[in-house]
C-alpha cells in the first residue's frame, strides 16, 4: 500500500495528572481525546493555542497537544 508524503498531525487533550488515594500523581498513559486529525503542524499548533486560551487546565493540567500521525 502506497502512502502520501504529506505529514499530518492529530490534536488531542489529556490530563497530565490523576488522583490516587487523595494524592496527585503523574499520569503519562492517560486517555487521549482526539479533537482533530489530518492537520498540518501549523494548524495543530493553532488549535492547541486556541484550546489553551479558552480552557483552564485545572488541577489535573488538562491541555491540548499534538502528535504526528
Amino acid at each position: 500500500m502506497d502512502r502520501g508524503t504529506a505529514v499530518s498531525y492529530r490534536v488531542f487533550v489529556r490530563n497530565w495528572w490523576r488522583w490516587e488515594n487523595g494524592v496527585k500523581v503523574p499520569d503519562p498513559g492517560a486517555r487521549k481525546t482526539t479533537l482533530a486529525r489530518g492537520c498540518t503542524e501549523e494548524e495543530a499548533r493553532q488549535m492547541c493555542a486556541e484550546y489553551g486560551s479558552t480552557h483552564k487546565p485545572g488541577p489535573l493540567s488538562r491541555e491540548a497537544e499534538y502528535e504526528r500521525e
